[in-house]
This record gives C-alpha cells, structure tokens and sequence, in this order.
C-alpha cells in the first residue's frame, strides 16, 4: 500500500512537470505567433501617404527623333498642361524589426526614407501642331505622356515634399505603436531616436 501511493506521488510530480513544460512550449510558442502577426499587421499597412502634392506644369513637345524626315514632312509640336497630384510616404513593408518576446515588445531598429509612392496626372493639349503628312501617332502620345510625366516627377525632389514625410515620420511611428498595443504589446523606437541624435552631431 505504501509503495503505491509512493508511485503516486512520483507520477503525480512527473504528470505536473510534463503539464508545466507543455504549458511553457504553449505559451512560447502563443508568444512567438503573437509578435509574427503584429509585424503582418504593421507591414500589412504597406504604402501608408503622409503628403500630397499638386503640381501643374506646361510641357513643351516636339518631335526631334526624325529631324530630316520632319524637314521633308514637316514638323508636329504640341503645348501640354499637365495636373498632378502627387502622393509621398513610406513603404512599410521595408521597416526592420525584431521581438524581444519575454518582454512583448517589438522593436523598431530601421526606418525608411520617404519616397514618391503615386503620381496621378491629367493631359491637356494645347497648340498641337501636325506636319502635312506627319500626323500624331498612338505611340506618339503615348511617349508624350510618358515624358511629361516624368516632367513632374524629376521637379518632385525640388519640391520640399519629401523634407515635409521626413517631418512627419514620428507620425507614422505612432500609427505603428498603436497597431501593436492592440494586441498588448510595446513598440520599442529608441534605437530610432539615438540614430537622430547622432546624425545631428554629425551634421554640426
């Protein structure tokens, strides 16, 4: 009798050590899950627009890839207003993180630069000239778009859009530590903050 409830006991105290490592594993594992589906969730938000931008410009055109044949034919031009709007933020995606799950925190190492995410752009043509056999093609307008377009987007730079995200990136960051408190978790950005400090000692 008393080597049974010896045995008992001895499997009554296996039993509990199995039990609380499997709980252990479970709630690691749970832990591990966590932290996967809260960065999903913050690179989830992908392209996330922190400025827009209108541009309007008068773009010049006029076709100088046939010059002797547009001697013979005569020449085509054409005055194009071009409405943009132009959409600037961050790729989220492109965020580095990692989680320190004892803590249920993730944490924020590297942050994107802002970035020209769309430009969305309207054509009027004014002045379209055609010479008297050499009429516009599709492939003409189709390149004379594609040009403007790329007229707008080069004097996006010079704009001071991009200077304007990198003012409001804190914003961004805060949108992103309120997708990870939603699950009980800390955002942790100070390495961010150290990385800011330096680059303004350097830059004195």
């Amino acid at each position: 009798m008393e080597f049974l409830f010896i045995g008992l006991a001895v499997g009554a105290v296996v039993a509990y050590f199995i039990f609380a490592r499997f709980n252990s594993e479970k709630s690691k594992l749970k832990t591990n899950e966590q932290s996967l589906v809260i960065m999903d969730k913050i690179r989830s938000v992908c392209k996330f627009i922190t400025v827009e931008g209108d541009f309007s410009e008068v773009y010049h055109y006029e076709n100088l890839k046939e010059k002797y044949l547009s001697l013979l034919l005569g020449k085509k031009k054409a005055i194009v207003l071009v409405n943009a709007k132009a959409h600037v933020g961050f790729d989220l995606s492109k965020v580095r993180m990692n989680s320190e799950n004892e803590k249920k925190t993730i944490v924020l190492t590297n942050f994107p630069q802002p970035e020209l995410l769309t430009v969305e752009t309207d054509f009027k043509y004014y002045d379209k000239r055609e010479g008297w056999a050499n009429p516009f093609t599709t492939s003409d307008l189709t390149d004379i778009n594609r040009d403007a377009k790329n007229y707008i987007v080069d004097k996006i730079p010079q704009s001071g859009l991009l200077d304007q995200a990198r003012k409001e990136a804190l914003d961004t960051i805060l949108l992103m530590e309120k997708i990870v408190e939603t699950i009980g978790w800390k955002l942790d950005y100070t390495a961010l903050t150290l990385e800011d400090k330096n680059q303004a000692k350097i830059e004195k």
